[in-house]
């Protein structure tokens, strides 16, 4: 079944009056459960790709379809509520709120979806025992490591299991033996959870791992293959 499909995407940003092509028309199909890696150069499209699949920005041409629906023509409000109830982000800067523990970071989602205390803590002390973090539950961003930090983020993402996760770059910051696990961690929640995942990268272990790779260059997909 097809979770995710764009159609002649393209984004145009203006720079200093200069119109700077990001995407160029990419057509791309990703089906539920899939893992997709999103390879290329900076500058390549790859961020800018994940920002109008996550809503978080608007094409300047095309369409992007999430569960066969168009989100392109949504209001700011239900692009609001399709990123709270159906997307996780993992950022590569982690986006955690400084002011809040770990646990607390993971339960925000829920706290604003209306969830029930009990089961917030529940579902959030799990999910960071999951991915590694148990007995850190009330430490700060700052009194995390970076893998740490990009384990909460994980843990955010996914414990409101949503239809799609999408991440950027989400080793770039780490070392390679955290890196390798927190990428297995994220097949094992693609494994076991049927989470579809979309991540952009420039780590070979990422591609080694997908299901798919997709190359853009220059704002187009130039290559995409069953690995």
């Amino acid at each position: 079944m097809t979770c995710l499909r764009t159609e002649k995407l393209e984004k145009t940003y203006d720079q200093g009056n200069i119109p700077v092509e990001a995407l160029r028309g990419v057509d791309l199909i990703v089906e539920e459960g899939e893992l997709l890696a999103l390879v290329g150069p900076s500058g390549s499209g790859k961020t800018t790709l994940l920002n109008l699949i996550g809503g978080l920005d608007r094409p300047t041409a095309g369409k992007v379809f999430i569960e066969g629906k168009d989100i392109t023509g949504f209001s700011g409000g239900e692009l609001a509520e399709l990123r709270m109830n159906r997307i996780g982000f993992v950022f590569q800067e982690y986006n955690l709120i400084s002011a809040l523990t770990a646990i607390e970071n993971v339960e925000y989602v829920m706290l604003l979806k209306g969830v029930k205390e009990k089961e917030r803590k529940d579902r959030s002390l799990s999910i960071l025992k999951e991915v590694g973090l148990e007995g850190m539950e009330r430490r700060r961003p700052w009194e995390l490591s970076g893998g740490q930090r990009q384990r909460v983020a994980v843990a955010r993402a996914v414990v409101s299991e949503p239809a799609i996760i999408l991440a950027d770059e989400p080793t770039a910051n780490l070392d390679s033996k955290t890196g390798a696990s927190l990428l297995a961690l994220m097949r094992r929640l693609n494994d076991n959870k049927g989470i579809t995942i979309i991540l952009s990268t420039h780590n070979k272990m990422v591609m080694e791992m997908a299901h798919k790779t997709v190359q853009l260059k220059d704002g187009r997909i130039i290559e995409g293959h069953l690995t």
